[in-house]
């Protein structure tokens, strides 16, 4: 089986909100959002060459992917704009439904992530905005 199927498998039978997988090694969370990716990013957790599966993914949780050196990211719902992202950086995508945007959790405007990083093409600059977002809305 390969990694992706295996990521996209874990994500459903274990009620995952986000996982990674390469061979044997797998890497599971069910925080909400770009979170896990953050925690992943933040621990210095190695997933290159990783397969991810994930609940959401809008573009700044791709470029978040691009950060962590994924090759591959499937997710039921994905944003045009991190479609195009992971693809511009090598990344495979899989997905079931293309969103122009990502909503965000109430439904009343797009999601504060995607907002954060509109405009933005580095992923380095994105991971400065989605902090900067997170701390917006922690306050």
């Amino acid at each position: 089986m390969n990694d992706l199927v295996k990521a996209m498998e874990s994500l459903q039978e274990g009620q995952y909100t986000c996982v990674l997988c390469r061979g044997d090694m797998i890497c599971t969370s069910r925080e909400r959002g770009v979170k896990p990716l953050l925690d992943w990013l933040d621990s210095g957790t190695d997933v290159k060459g990783f397969s991810a599966a994930d609940k959401v993914v809008g573009r700044g949780a791709a470029f978040l992917y691009v950060l962590l050196g994924v090759k591959a990211v499937y997710a039921p719902v994905m944003s045009r704009g991190a479609i195009d992202t992971l693809q511009e950086n090598g990344i495979g995508v899989q997905y079931e439904t293309a969103a122009e945007h990502i909503m965000n959790r109430a439904g009343t405007g797009y999601c504060p992530m995607e907002e954060a990083v509109s405009g933005i093409s580095s992923p380095e600059e994105a991971l400065r905005a989605v902090r900067k977002r997170l701390a917006e809305l922690r306050t």
